[in-house]
C-alpha cells in the first residue's frame, strides 16, 4: 500500500491540528496503521497505532489523552486528532502500515511509509 500523509502545519501551543493519511489500493483495511514522529535531532518514535483486527488503539504515554487515531476503511484513510498541542510536540509526522500487523510500537513493525507532515508547536 502506498501512504500519504497531510494536515500538519504551524499551530500555537493548546491549539489542534487533524493529520491524514490516505492509503492507495483495495486492502486498507488488512492494515494496522500507525503513526510515528521525529523531532529535529531524535530518533523517530512511536505515537499511536489503530489495529487491522479488533479496533484496539494504542498510544505513547506522551500523548495519552490528548491525541486520538482514527480510521475510515471506507475512505482508505487513517487520521490522527491532535489537541492540546505542546512546544514538545513539534516533529515530522509519519503514517505508516503493516499488513495483518499484531505489533505497533517500533518503526520495524510497518513496512510502508508516507513521506511525513512537518507539525509545529509554537510557544
Amino acid at each position: 500500500v502506498q501512504l500519504q500523509a497531510s494536515g500538519g502545519g504551524l499551530v500555537q501551543a493548546g491549539g489542534s491540528l487533524r493529520l491524514s493519511c490516505a492509503a492507495s489500493g483495495p486492502t486498507f483495511s488488512q492494515y494496522t496503521m500507525g503513526w510515528f514522529r521525529q523531532a529535529p535531532g531524535k530518533e523517530r518514535e512511536f505515537v499511536a497505532a489503530f489495529m487491522w483486527a479488533g479496533g484496539m488503539t494504542y498510544y505513547a504515554d506522551s500523548v495519552k489523552g490528548r491525541f486520538t487515531i482514527s480510521r475510515d476503511n471506507n475512505k482508505n484513510t487513517a487520521y490522527l486528532e491532535m489537541n492540546s498541542l505542546k512546544p514538545e510536540d513539534t516533529a515530522v509526522y509519519y503514517c505508516a502500515g503493516a499488513r495483518y500487523g499484531n505489533s505497533w510500537s517500533h518503526a520495524s513493525d510497518y513496512e510502508s511509509w508516507g513521506q511525513g507532515t512537518l507539525v509545529t508547536v509554537s510557544s
